[in-house]
């Protein structure tokens, strides 16, 4: 198989073999001559990553103090944003603070209990992308709202092989319809939402995800794909004659492109073998891990961002959306710096200690995010990179987490969006005047999906794009 030609190389090339379909990454050569970026197809639109975090954020830890963010002054959990030093003052991470948009005061109206019932916020993940509150239900009658990672992937994503990843780094775990006082467990485990009735399954497994990206979708392939993965081969070897042939003519910086793919398809693989080698090993909560799923939440998280930023660099999918923890998790994360589970330390009654205690899972969470951030940072997308050509939303559904009040809710919107979001900003709000839905309509927008309302939005967002 022969693309190169005097002519340009299609957007859509692609290598298959024995059940894997590769897609490479832009190109120069998919560039026609003459003939600037911006107006050539070979561009992906603006990719968007949501991220919902329960729990919110440790009081007094996560403000910024003023409205320019500026190197040096972010307290604690918002630091990972910013330049970031090992032990020994050596660089780990540039500052990601021109990218980032961080929100205070949002109310998150939708994750609020019923008028006359209190305790019953447990749902709140399925409010978070679509500003809904869900219909009590523990049946088939159960009713949300579609969020936008889908109304955006419905634009964009159709033209992709995977028009959206729905991705997990905790197993729901509960297979009742009801999580507790009438609600469905769909509420719980799903942040995406096809349709007002139809929650997708967040998917737990990379080497699901992996197969995803490059699966042959041609009658075979699962057979093959099977086949493969027994034998242990790497997708890349069923294809290797095939790269060779195709880098051959390629320009020396075309060549490169493709040996940082490849090799970055590599580590993936490397990665997913030792999370299958380890499957059947026990978790500290007497939990199996399932074969390809890592036990460690870093390596998890960091497994799923890895495999996005591969989907959003070769147009595999355009649209993702990540759920880091079920609202009643008991995970705890040994690399916070606590050994406090996430919602026992969410429930921090006001005591000082414990607050700042709470603060450091924050902390950490923020810098699994600034890991993603930084990553699509260092990844080439024709004249810039993905983040400058991505957005993120990086949220949460409770401002006082102890008291569990729904306003003065954290929210991160981090990225480029194609130059239409201008980063190194704090947008503070006042209290219980502006909606989530706000935002949720702000960032469709961005998309060039102009709707009335969505959820209980009462109009844009003030000051985002």
């Amino acid at each position: 198989m022969n693309f190169i030609t005097k002519k340009h190389i299609p957007r859509r090339a692609f290598l298959r073999g024995a059940g894997v379909t590769l897609a490479f990454p832009l190109l120069d050569s998919m560039i026609p001559a003459q003939t600037p970026l911006s107006k050539t197809a070979a561009v992906a639109p603006t990719r968007f990553m949501g991220i919902f975090v329960p729990h919110g954020m440790a009081p007094g830890y996560w403000i910024p103090t003023s409205e320019k963010l500026e190197s040096g002054k972010m307290l604690s959990i918002m630091e990972p944003l910013d330049r970031v030093l090992d032990d020994k003052g050596q660089l780990v991470r540039e500052s990601l603070l021109d990218h980032t948009v961080i929100m205070s005061g949002l109310w998150s109206k939708s994750a609020e209990p019923p008028p006359g019932v209190t305790g019953a916020d447990h749902w709140v993940a399925a409010a978070y992308m679509c500003a809904t509150k869900p219909k009590k239900a523990t049946g088939a009658d159960i009713r949300d709202g579609t969020t936008i990672d889908q109304i955006i992937a419905d634009k964009i994503g159709q033209e992709t092989p995977v028009p959206s990843l729905q991705l997990a780094i905790e197993d729901p775990g509960a297979n009742s319809s009801n999580c507790g006082e009438g609600y469905s467990c769909a509420y719980t485990n799903s942040i995406s939402w096809a349709s007002p009735t139809q929650p997708l399954p967040m998917e737990l497994n990379p080497q699901i995800v992996f197969e995803k990206l490059f699966g042959d979708v041609q009658a075979k392939s699962a057979e093959e794909r099977a086949e493969r993965r027994e034998q242990d081969r790497s997708i890349l070897d069923s294809v290797s004659q095939k790269l060779a042939k195709f880098s051959k003519d390629l320009p020396a910086s075309d060549r490169n492109k493709v040996d940082e793919w490849a090799t970055d398809i590599r580590e993936i693989e490397r990665r997913l073998q030792v999370a299958k080698l380890a499957s059947g090993q026990v978790t500290g909560e007497n939990v199996a891990v399932p074969a390809g799923i890592p036990e460690a939440f870093d390596d998890h998280v960091k497994l799923h961002f890895d495999l996005t930023t591969l989907g959003f660099k070769m147009d595999g999918t355009r649209v993702a959306s990540m759920l880091y923890a079920r609202d009643l998790t008991g995970r705890n994360y040994p690399k916070s710096g606590t050994n406090s589970s996430f919602h026992g330390a969410s429930h921090h009654a006001e005591n000082p200690e414990r607050i700042k205690d709470y603060s450091k899972i924050n902390r950490y969470h923020v810098d699994c995010l600034a890991y993603f951030l930084d990553k699509l940072r260092s990844t080439k997308d024709g004249d810039g990179t993905l983040l400058d050509h991505s957005l993120v939303l990086y949220g949460t559904n409770m401002g006082d987490s102890n008291q569990h009040l729904h306003y003065d809710v954290p929210h991160i919107v981090a990225g480029g969006a194609w130059g239409k979001l201008k980063g190194g900003r704090h947008l503070p709000f006042q209290t219980k005047t502006v909606t989530t839905g706000n935002l949720l309509l702000s960032i469709l927008d961005v998309y060039g999906i102009h709707q009335d309302s969505i959820g209980d939005s009462s109009g844009r967002l003030a000051g985002l794009v």
